[in-house]
C-alpha cells in the first residue's frame, strides 16, 4: 500500500498508509473537462473535503472515487489497487447521497440491512449483529421499525449513515449529506459525523460547498475550481495561507486589492494598489518578492481595527466613512468607505460602543502580518 510522509504534533516525521489516491485525473462531458488533471492523495483514518462552489467538478471527482463515473485519463486507487474496470459494487466505499437514498417501502432496520443480505456469505446472526450496532452508532435504536416517510430529515441521515457503515467500508464517501438539512440541526449531525470519524477510524471523504462546514470537520481540505485544484492543506493553513486569489475569496471572507510590488525590503514588501493605496504586508514563504510583480493584497475582515482617531501606525491605517452597519448578535460588520471610494468590510465582536454617524471620519488599520499578498 502507498504511503505519505506527515508529522505529528511533535514534528516526528511518521509513514501513512494512503487509502485513496488520484493520479493526473481527467472526466470529459460532451468533450468539455469536468475534472482536469486532479492528483490528490487520502490518508488512512484522515477526514478529508472535497470543498468548491456548483459545477467546480468535486462531485464528478467523488463519483470517480466511487465507481458511478470512469476516467478517461489518470488512475484512480485505493488501498494501492487500481479501481480500473472495477464496477462500484466490489469497490471498498460506501455512499452516502445527498437525497439519502432510503427504501421507502422498508423500515429502518430492513433499510440498513439490506446491503448485507445480498452478501450470502453472512449468518443472518452475523448480520443481526452488525445492524444492531450500527443503530447504536448513530442513535437509531428506538426507532428501528418506522418507515423513512416517518422519519424527520435529520433521522433519515443517520440511517443513510449507518446504512454505510454497516458494510466496513474502507472509505466513507459523504456526498454534501447535510445540504437539505436546516441550519441547527447541520450543525447537529456535523458534531455527530465528527465523532463517528473519531470513534469509527475509518477515513471520511466529505463533497461539500459549505466552507464552514469543511472548516470545521476536516482534517484536511482541497478546494477545486472548474475542474482543478487550488490548494490542499489544513483548514488553517486554507484559511491564514491561501496560495490563490480564488481559495482566499472562496474561504471566508476577505478583502482583497489588485496592485504590485513597489519596495522590498528584509522582513516586508510595500505593495501599491490600483486605486493609490500602500499596503505593507510582511514577507512570508508564499509571498513574491519581485519588484513589478503583480499580486493580490488579502486582509481578512476580523483582522482589521477600527478608530475614530488617527492612529499612531504609518504602515497600513487608512481614512473613510462609514457607510453601513449590519448586526449579527455576537459580532457587527462594519462597511467603511475609504476617501478613495473603496468599501472595506470589517468584522468586530460586539463590543465597539456608540456608533459614529456617517459623517464622522474613522479609521480602519491592520497589523503587516495580518495581510497576504498572493501572486496573481
Amino acid at each position: 500500500m502507498a504511503q505519505s510522509v506527515a508529522q505529528n504534533q511533535r514534528g516526528i516525521t511518521s509513514f501513512q498508509p494512503l487509502d485513496v489516491e488520484l493520479r493526473n485525473v481527467f472526466k470529459f462531458f460532451k468533450q468539455e473537462p469536468a475534472v482536469h488533471g486532479v492528483d490528490l492523495d487520502v490518508r488512512h483514518g484522515e477526514f478529508f473535503s472535497i470543498l468548491g462552489p456548483s459545477g467546480c467538478g468535486k462531485t464528478t471527482t467523488l463519483r470517480l472515487i466511487a465507481g458511478f463515473e470512469t476516467a478517461d485519463a489518470g488512475k484512480v486507487l485505493i488501498q494501492g489497487q487500481s479501481m480500473t474496470n472495477v464496477p462500484p459494487y466490489r469497490r471498498p466505499v460506501n455512499t452516502v447521497f445527498q437525497s439519502y437514498a432510503l427504501f421507502n417501502h422498508l423500515n429502518v432496520w430492513d433499510n440498513i440491512a439490506f446491503g448485507l443480505r445480498l452478501q450470502k456469505k453472512l449468518r443472518k446472526s452475523e448480520i443481526e449483529s452488525r445492524v444492531t450496532e450500527a443503530l447504536r452508532l448513530v442513535k437509531m435504536e428506538s426507532l428501528r421499525s418506522r418507515f423513512p416517510a416517518q422519519l424527520s430529515g435529520g433521522q433519515q441521515q443517520r440511517v443513510a449513515l449507518a446504512r454505510a457503515l454497516v458494510n466496513y467500508p474502507a472509505v466513507v464517501l459523504l456526498d454534501e449529506p447535510l445540504a437539505a438539512l436546516d441550519l441547527k440541526l447541520r450543525k447537529e449531525m456535523q458534531v455527530e459525523l465528527s465523532n463517528l470519524h473519531k470513534k469509527l477510524g475509518l477515513t471520511f471523504i466529505l463533497v461539500t460547498h459549505d466552507q464552514e462546514e469543511a472548516l470545521s470537520l476536516s482534517d484536511r481540505i482541497a478546494v477545486m475550481n472548474q475542474g482543478k485544484i487550488e490548494q490542499i492543506g489544513t483548514p488553517s493553513e486554507i484559511y491564514e495561507r491561501p496560495q490563490t486569489s480564488f481559495v482566499a475569496d472562496f474561504i471566508g471572507d476577505t478583502n482583497l486589492f489588485s496592485g504590485e510590488i513597489a519596495a522590498v525590503e528584509a522582513d516586508c514588501i510595500q505593495v501599491v494598489t490600483k486605486t493609490g493605496l500602500k499596503i505593507v504586508v510582511t514577507r512570508s514563504e508564499v509571498t513574491p518578492i519581485e519588484l513589478s510583480q503583480p499580486v493580490v493584497v488579502s486582509v481578512r475582515p476580523e483582522k482589521i481595527q477600527l478608530s475614530l482617531y488617527p492612529p499612531n501606525l504609518p504602515a497600513n491605517s487608512f481614512e473613510g466613512r462609514l457607510v453601513n452597519v449590519m448586526y449579527l448578535g455576537t459580532h457587527i460588520t462594519y462597511v467603511v468607505e475609504l476617501t478613495n471610494g473603496i468599501n472595506i468590510n470589517v468584522l468586530q465582536p460586539n463590543t465597539f460602543g456608540n456608533l459614529p454617524d456617517r459623517e464622522t471620519p474613522i479609521y480602519v488599520l491592520w497589523a503587516e502580518s495580518d495581510c497576504l499578498a498572493i501572486g496573481q
